[in-house]
């Protein structure tokens, strides 16, 4: 029988593992963790997850598309909470039935790994984890973390999907000709929460993304199926504003009621969650090759982990296991060219989504409140009604499409460079007048100009 080795039961270890069951390999999946279904393992080491359009199609591809429907909570666009305690109107993220989805990180996990396990010849190894990988047996050394027994494993096909801090390619590192960097933003985040009300209910609105912009640093927060809503707080971690300078409770107690004033009531954990939760750091990394020994390949975070602000850390991981797998088909499970073509098609669409992650905190936390960004995404909108098929907002391009998202860098940097040129005044004129047949044809014209830039 077949073989398939994964190494972390992450998202995307536990999504790869149902395609290759789905293919007929015998999958042994290990994980150093335990299992997180058996364990209450805490909160405050992860974001809550913006499920859209590339994750949707992978899952749907492995036949979860109902039961995700039943965990997931829609959110059609953004609430902005601003510095004087107003919100502002429902930033749509779309047209009308275009939505994210908020869902719990640990569910999702946990219902893949149930899902894996359906399959016969699927197996998870928790408490074991990879010491090294020799590419030319194609073969890897584990071990039991309570024992501290080692052993070697070898598989027709090796997936590594354990994370940002990938052991396997920690070994991939020692070798020639490895290209790798690390960035880190300045800013680390604190998750916090907001319960569900008294008697049950949600105390914001459940359908929509709520942000608290404030220049430098942010909050956001994002609803649960049990009326709370997971939030988290973007901060430097030194300077005049920064983590540095929370460390009391009192310092805590005074830095929300200066800047998340009308959220402070709905946080009766605020102190306790802030105090008892870790800061972890946001880091992008970049590697090159992804294939180690032709049958050996990273996947997700091991390949490409991103900041979180554009929600694609998970939808470009889970976009990685189904564009494998169309490549498997297409090249008869060939895997030294399947591999090499994984490679080469999703290297640069990572990059891409690396950069725009990293715009996308700026966009959300200096300019969502900003009135000419908020014209130019109403421009946009007027564009894209008109010309549907030829012109495509840039959040449109990466949520609610699979165009590659080095394709969708590249066209929002023709559009930027277009709006900037336009000139606020011409976009105030169609904004405030998109019937107008003038407006229209203005429209038209900047479409043509648009297209003939790309």
């Amino acid at each position: 029988m077949k073989r398939a080795t994964i190494i972390g039961a992450g998202l995307v270890g536990s999504l790869q593992a149902l395609f290759m069951a789905k293919r007929g390999y015998k999958v042994d999946v290990y994980e150093r963790r335990p299992d997180m279904r058996k364990l209450n393992l805490g909160g405050g080491r992860s974001i809550n997850l913006a499920l859209s359009d590339r994750g949707l199609k992978a899952l749907k591809a492995v036949g979860l598309q109902s039961a995700i429907s039943q965990m997931a909570i829609p959110m059609h666009g953004r609430l902005i909470h601003m510095a004087d305690g107003t919100i502002g109107g429902l930033q749509p993220y779309g047209e009308q039935g275009q939505y994210i989805n908020s869902i719990s990180r640990g569910g999702l996990n946990e219902l893949l790994m149930t899902e894996a396990e359906k399959h016969e010849h699927v197996t998870f190894h928790f408490d074991t984890r990879s010491l090294d990988i020799d590419r030319d047996k194609n073969e890897v050394l584990l071990e039991n973390t309570e024992t501290h027994e080692q052993f070697t494993t070898q598989a027709d096909v090796i997936f590594a999907t354990d994370g940002a801090f990938s052991a396997v390619r920690g070994s991939m590192v020692k070798t020639d000709r490895f290209d790798y960097s690390q960035h880190y933003l300045p800013h680390g985040y604190k998750e916090l929460s907001i319960p569900p009300a008294e008697g049950g209910g949600f105390q914001l609105e459940p359908n929509a993304l709520h942000i608290w912009p404030r220049k430098s640093f942010m909050l956001i927060a994002l609803p649960n199926l049990d009326g709370s809503f997971t939030c988290t707080l973007f901060l430097a971690y030194e300077g005049a504003i920064s983590f540095d300078n929370l460390r009391t409770e009192a310092q805590v107690k005074a830095f929300f009621k200066e800047h998340f004033a009308d959220v402070v009531p709905l946080m009766p954990n605020l102190v306790a969650d802030f105090f008892g939760n870790p800061t972890p750091s946001l880091v992008t990394t970049k590697c090159f090759p992804w294939v180690y020994g032709n049958k050996i390949a990273l996947m997700g975070d091991a390949a490409h982990a991103i900041v979180p602000f554009y929600g694609q850390g998970m939808n470009s991981g889970f976009e990685d296991c189904s564009v494998l797998d169309e490549l498997a088909t297409e090249l008869n499970e060939d895997w030294p060219t399947v591999l090499d073509a994984y490679q080469h098609s999703r290297k640069p669409n990572a990059d891409g989504i690396a950069e725009l992650a990293v715009r996308n905190f700026v966009e959300m936390r200096d300019l969502v409140a900003d009135p000419f960004f908020q014209l130019q995404k109403q421009v946009e909108k007027h564009l894209h009604r008109r010309h549907p098929e030829r012109y495509l907002p840039l959040y449109t391009m990466v949520t609610f499409s699979d165009l590659p998202y080095a394709e969708a860098l590249r066209r929002s940097q023709v559009h930027d460079s277009f709006f900037i040129e336009a000139g606020q005044d011409l976009m105030v004129m169609v904004a405030n007048n998109p019937q107008e047949g003038a407006s229209e044809a203005l429209m038209d014209d900047w479409v043509a100009e648009i297209e003939r830039r790309y």
